[in-house]
């Protein structure tokens, strides 16, 4: 049987500190609910999700504090760049990230933002567990460590 190809997608926003301030656990795919003018700031590759997470509102997820600036275009039909954005996911697995953050003290913290092979754009978000300041020194010696380790074997051949 032939390997399926590699997805191709457009990374529009990625949170590259989150992998840092938060150990990561199970990550979800969804869909983000956007008005059009937002859409064309997306594909203008514009918008920030380092402080970005999700809560759970009246049994639906909302994108709390993303920033999608305002379409220069689009004059006075623009967005609200701050607003909540609500995240389109299965009734399970809303209920499952809802329980995960109100029983285990988990945050849902946003990853990346692309578009994928149709065109539409996604969110992947994940269930994270804040580090504790010793934790992230642990990250960095790990880190620093396999640098280094790596730049000896190319060194010795």
């Amino acid at each position: 049987m032939a390997a399926k190809p590699e997805k191709k997608l457009k990374v529009v926003a990625d949170n590259r500190k989150a992998r840092f301030n938060y150990e990561i656990g199970e990550a979800f795919e969804a869909g983000i609910a956007l008005t059009g003018t937002e859409v064309k700031s997306l594909r203008a590759g514009k918008a920030t999700i380092s402080e970005a997470y999700a809560d759970s509102r009246g049994g639906e997820l909302w994108l709390i504090n993303s920033n999608i600036p305002e379409y220069l275009q689009a004059s006075r039909f623009n967005h609200t760049p701050k607003r909540p954005r609500k995240l389109l996911l299965h009734k399970r697995q809303v209920n499952k990230l809802a329980g995960a953050v109100e029983k285990d003290g988990m945050t849902i913290v946003a990853l990346k933002i692309y578009f994928n092979d149709h065109g539409r754009a996604k969110i992947e978000i994940a269930l994270g567990r804040g580090k504790k300041l010793h934790d992230k020194r642990e990250t960095l010696k790990k880190r620093s460590w396999d640098r280094e380790r790596s730049r000896l074997m190319r060194v010795k051949g």
